[in-house]
């Protein structure tokens, strides 16, 4: 297999597979947990030549079973619940399996591109820029962002990121996220909500300095995403990069773009933030892409209302996924 993708079925990883696919290769091991989530409908479209659980394929890594052709492994696969609370398996299913899939990777001279996260960045106080440099000095809000950040000082203290390539996806929406209940996108709930009953509901913000619907994100849409990061592998691109649009955008926009792809009046309704998520709440974040474009990427990041009208138009309200264009 000359590329390995895991976290195959998820939103990232199948979108990779699509771009792979766009790109003319189908030499693909897809590798997921698909246990009961309806994760294997992203699937369906997508060409690749063999599919391996998890855990039989961390047995044959660890006994050296890989095939001898392997150029590639895109490492997608890991919890990205930010509200997960078993710090003991966001290690070892977010950190050790990373640390042993670049450990051979490296060994066997084969590329390594894995996903870290702007979660990593935490209230942002610290900016978001991805300088290597200062990777110490963050200060993650959640333990799924830590346990990114874990393998990162790893990485770095093993003098490994002139070798291998992590990737800090934003806020990453678009088709084959169905499957991930409380962790869809506010476009993807937003649809359903609208759809259902006609408004959305948005966090009331309990900070003065932010409106109620006026906390910012990065929002990125899944295809510029893997453009990105197929750039990074075409050209060697190693070391941390962010994966984002560069925008720093509202909740009331995002809605409101959602609205008016479905052709209806704007209706928002505000909530107050639930208990667990105070404190651990980003009101800003904004990828910092310099180095991205420095790495030589023009193209340019698709409009957050041409975005939602594609996904909605195109996918979601047709029930359609990535390959069924």
């Amino acid at each position: 297999m000359k590329y390995i993708v895991t976290g195959a079925a998820g939103l990232i990883g199948s979108s990779m597979i699509w771009k792979l696919n766009q790109e003319g290769i189908t030499d693909i091991l897809a590798v997921d947990h698909l246990s009961n989530s309806e994760k294997w409908k992203n699937l369906r479209a997508l060409a690749y030549a063999d599919y391996m659980e998890r855990e039989d394929f961390l047995d044959l890594l660890l006994t050296d079973g890989l095939p001898d052709d392997v150029q590639c492994v895109i490492h997608m696969g890991a919890c990205s619940s930010t509200t997960e609370k078993d710090a003991t398996y966001l290690v070892h299913n977010n950190f050790e399996y990373t640390k042993a899939l670049a450990e051979y990777c490296v060994e066997n001279k084969i590329r390594f591109l894995y996903a870290s996260s702007a979660a990593t960045y935490g209230d942002g106080e610290k900016g978001y820029k991805d300088d290597e440099s200062s990777i110490e000095d963050l200060r993650p809000m959640n333990m799924y962002g830590y346990s990114k950040q874990m393998f990162d000082l790893w990485a770095k203290y093993h003098f490994l990121l002139s070798s291998v390539t992590g990737v800090k996806f934003t806020n990453v929406y678009g088709p084959n996220e169905l499957h991930k209940g409380s962790m869809r996108s506010m476009v993807c709930r937003a649809y359903e909500q609208i759809r259902d009953t006609g408004k959305v509901a948005l966090f009331k913000s309990d900070r003065p300095d932010y409106a109620d619907g006026e906390q910012k994100r990065d929002f990125i849409y899944v295809k510029d995403a893997v453009n990105m990061v197929w750039h990074l592998l075409q050209n060697n691109c190693y070391g941390i990069y962010n994966i984002g649009s560069g925008r720093a955008e509202t909740w009331n926009s995002l809605v409101s773009a959602v609205f008016k792809a479905m052709g209806k009046e704007v209706n928002i309704e505000y909530i107050d933030m639930p208990d667990h998520l105070k404190g651990k709440y980003q009101y800003y974040t904004c990828a910092d892409m310099e180095k991205m474009r420095a790495s030589g990427y023009t193209e340019k990041v698709t409009s957050l209302e041409d975005a939602i009208r594609d996904y909605i138009c195109n996918y979601i309200s047709r029930e359609r996924f990535l390959g069924d264009e």
